[in-house]
């Protein structure tokens, strides 16, 4: 009963220590960015507007977002912005005008007389460019595109990536560890962009005929004949290989050097003593312990895909974050790229969570480390 008492006391804190982790990871992440961009050049009231407008129409913009006001109380908004619990004032107090606009939804907490303390979901903000759409509208548009671009991307890179670590621990052929290595050498050598162009090419014009792959599409396209909305899964076929290309040969260098280590191990050759088959001792004993390592890889790729796929959704014209992310920075349009390198880096901080309780299934000597 005290053990596990103790155990639940272990989870409990580990639990608050990521958290705790998480928050000043984020709140580190979040003023890098509002103090990195906002030292770019350009003034951003200007950016909103025609280059031709008026200076007076500059001012009210400048005015009406804050852009007037000196960094650090900007700095100080753009929190309030952000935090899920914020203040949320009246239009009577000329100073934090800023703070009155009816920019989001809310739940009151606590009435006071000229302010009120609030929750609400984070606010990014309106786009400079989009007619002044609220950046977390675009997001929750194009996150979905991206999402299940790099779900698919990583599933058949780890899928694989296990199925030729296995083939290169287990078989020493030398046209097989030839094939393999080479492509896990290819894959990591190999740019994105250039893949990206390559695949396409190849695969969506010159074999087009074989194939029946396009060189551009998104998941979602209309029907020309006037059917409405449907999702075409021939499309995702070439940018997710073409995304899954690298991690693929990083998990299977990852698992053939793991699973040849822990394959040296004592407990494995007692199972191997005991008389169970080598499957047995490969798969159960040998590849869940060889795991850990891959799963690191794997869920920082995930990560990272949300990211890295800037250039293989703008040359596949793929509708997600990566391709809006080019096209907002085409435009300087700061809010929209602020918001989505703001959403990567909370998806990283998640997933880095995820993978620690994943970590705990997989060995339970982790399960009582505080």
């Amino acid at each position: 009963m005290s053990f596990q008492r103790n155990t639940k006391s272990a989870i409990i804190k580990k639990f608050f220590k990521h958290i705790t982790h998480a928050v000043a990871i984020l709140f580190g992440v979040v003023t890098l960015i509002f103090f990195l961009f906002n030292v770019l050049p350009g003034d951003p009231a200007q950016m909103m507007l025609d280059q031709h407008e008026n200076e007076e129409q500059v001012q009210k913009i400048r005015a009406r977002y804050g852009f007037d006001l000196p960094l650090e109380e900007q700095y100080i908004f753009w929190l309030n912005d952000l935090s899920p619990i914020s203040i949320h004032g009246t239009k009577e107090i000329a100073k934090i005008h800023y703070l009155s606009e009816d920019k989001y939804s809310y739940a009151s907490l606590i009435e006071g007389d000229s302010w009120s303390l609030v929750l609400k979901w984070p606010y990014l903000r309106k786009s400079f460019q989009k007619q002044d759409a609220k950046v977390a509208d675009l997001l929750m548009g194009k996150i979905l595109n991206t999402f299940v671009l790099a779900m698919v991307a990583i599933v058949i890179a780890f899928i694989l990536g296990i199925v030729f670590g296995l083939i290169l621990t287990v078989y020493k052929s030398a046209w097989v560890q030839f094939l393999l290595e080479g492509i896990s050498i290819l894959g990591m050598a190999v740019p994105s962009f250039f893949a990206s162009v390559v695949i396409a090419w190849f695969f969506g014009f010159y074999l087009k005929d074989v194939f029946s792959f396009s060189m551009t599409g998104s998941l979602f396209e209309v029907d020309d004949l006037g059917r409405g909305e449907y999702i075409a899964w021939k499309n995702l076929v070439l940018p997710a290989i073409t995304l899954g290309i690298r991690p693929l040969a990083v998990i299977t260098q990852l698992t053939k050097a793991s699973l040849e280590s822990v394959l040296e191990e004592d407990y494995i050759r007692t199972a191997r003593a005991k008389g169970l088959s080598e499957f047995r001792v490969l798969i159960v004993h040998g590849l869940r312990n060889a795991l850990n390592p891959v799963i690191t890889a794997s869920s920082g790729w995930f990560a990272s895909m949300l990211a890295g796929a800037v250039f293989i959704e703008y040359i596949f014209a793929w509708d997600g974050i990566g391709k809006l992310m080019v096209e907002s920075l085409e435009q300087m349009d700061l809010p929209v790229v602020m918001g989505i390198v703001l959403f990567i880096s909370f998806i990283f901080v998640l997933i880095n969570i995820f993978v620690d309780q994943i970590y705990s299934w997989l060995d339970p000597r982790i399960r009582n480390r505080a």
